[in-house]
């Protein structure tokens, strides 16, 4: 009889146990102490209690305390208006059996930063592939007005509602970024000495991860069924659909961000005309679910790199091809950027150094287009006509107020007729605002190509030093190439 008892009170025990742990009231990992919010604005606090809890959240900046209730399935959700103070704040979240206290939370801009091994490369650099300027950027880091959220490599074939891996926000210091994305940090560290305010940078990359991998099934779906059945997530995870949209951004929904930094391609550089549909569709998946309009959207474009081969010029085993498709998502992605890298790629490595380069150029397209900044510029030349003038082909370009430049004279340039034949190609400016190519071995031109492969240094540049992409006039499927 006794045994009966004790078993009795143990289960009666576990029961109340359990219901204790239920109606605690539960965040997600990205909404804690040390957070930057997004200033100015509304955002969103969420998470998770017992069904119909009654849920009250008193803040340092709001007058009157919030109340509301738990719904039928225990989640809860709140919209808050914040200032634009530059002063720590608090928020205090209480229910009958939870008091949680958030503290050090400061208002500022959040940016979301995202893609592949190029976005992922830290401070500290890869193992024998140097981040350039990482040593010093790390030693004058610290830095309490800029704060880092780290979302760890996690897979899923389901969405999931919390993260499984993270490291929580932490203020810029030595320890903190040197294993955190140097492009994520040299932009936040620029963006908060500029508008002098706090910045938080959100990092969830992969690498070698593909578009795909970062999208909801119900979107990929529309393109391709997505089957994930028999697939090993121990094994190249990164390179299967939804898998790290499930894990990675789905958890972070509805955490309010002001705009997305996105470094990503080489994994999807042989399907550049899917990539040109995938991508946009990707940004549209992000900023629906998001809902809150058509946040700020600024990308890498991939940098020359030497890959299996150089003489590949009419395949997609050309990456000239995925660099044009996402030159064009310019036009298919509103409110978009594209910093351009054709001059600062590294042939031996597809990982170029130059990460401070790359985040000047998203900087630019931010500072411009985002907060107001209208007098810097942030776009290179871009192609835009073109006229047949002594011989040759006389090209002109958007984007060149102030004119063109190089810095030891224009190479890259090839000429074609109507067999669809390139040559090599002189090239020179004119007026310093357009650019004339001629070959000798091309009596009657149609089309122009720069730049138009794997490898190569690019030459052309506007006068505040902005690359061109790669580009042609022509769009045929079956030219050839004569090489020198």
């Amino acid at each position: 009889m006794r045994k009966v008892i004790l078993i009795v009170i143990t289960i009666v025990f576990n029961l109340l146990s359990q219901q204790s742990i239920k109606a605690e009231v539960k965040l997600p990992a990205i909404v804690s102490s040390n957070m930057v919010l997004q200033r100015n604005t509304t955002i969103v606090l969420w998470g998770w209690a017992d069904v119909g809890e009654k849920i009250t959240i008193k803040t340092s900046w709001l007058k009157d305390e919030l109340s509301f209730n738990a719904d039928k399935n225990g989640d809860w959700k709140i919209e808050v208006k914040t200032t634009d103070s530059k002063e720590p704040q608090f928020i205090k979240i209480n229910s009958k059996d939870s008091d949680i206290l958030l503290d050090n939370v400061l208002f500022g801009e959040v940016w979301l930063c995202s893609g592949q091994s190029n976005m992922y490369q830290p401070l500290a650099s890869y193992n024998g592939q140097p981040t350039y300027g990482g040593l010093m950027a790390t030693v004058k880091s610290n830095n309490k007005n800029l704060r880092l959220f780290s979302v760890g490599k996690v897979a899923s074939k389901t969405p999931l509602e919390k993260l499984d891996k993270f490291t929580g926000w932490q203020d810029a210091s030595p320890e903190s970024v040197l294993n955190f994305s140097a492009v994520a940090y040299f932009f936040g560290k620029q963006l908060q000495e500029v508008l002098d305010c706090p910045v938080g940078l959100i990092h969830a990359s992969w690498g070698g991860s593909i578009v795909q991998a970062w999208m909801s099934k119900e979107v990929l779906n529309t393109y391709k069924k997505v089957d994930l059945e028999n697939v090993d997530l121990k094994k190249r995870a990164q390179y299967n659909p939804t898998v790290l949209y499930n894990s990675m951004i789905k958890p972070l929904i509805p955490f309010t961000i002001k705009g997305a930094l996105w470094y990503q391609g080489e994994s999807n550089r042989s399907e550049p005309n899917d990539y040109k549909k995938l991508f946009p569709a990707m940004v549209k998946d992000w900023r629906t679910r998001w809902g809150i309009g058509e946040f700020p959207f600024y990308y890498v474009q991939i940098a020359p790199y030497l890959y299996d081969n150089n003489d590949v010029f009419q395949t997609n085993d050309n990456t000239a091809f995925i660099r044009e498709a996402q030159l064009q998502c310019l036009d298919l992605i509103p409110n978009s950027g594209i910093a351009i890298t054709m001059d600062i790629g590294d042939e031996k490595s597809i990982h170029p150094p130059k990460k401070k380069e790359v985040a000047d150029r998203l900087l630019f397209n931010a500072l411009n287009q985002t907060y107001g900044y209208k007098t810097v510029d942030y776009a290179g030349p871009i192609y835009k006509s073109l006229e047949k003038k002594d011989g040759g082909i006389l090209l002109s370009f958007k984007n060149a107020e102030l004119g063109l430049y190089a810095y030891d004279g224009l190479t890259g340039f090839e000429i074609a007729g109507a067999d669809k034949v390139f040559y090599p190609a002189t090239s020179k400016f004119v007026n310093r605002r357009k650019v004339l190519v001629k070959s000798d071995k091309v009596t009657n031109p149609v089309a122009v190509r720069y730049a138009w492969r794997n490898w190569i240094n690019g030459t052309l540049y506007d006068t505040n030093l902005l690359p061109a992409s790669s580009f042609r006039t022509d769009n045929w499927t079956d030219a050839t190439q004569v090489k020198n």
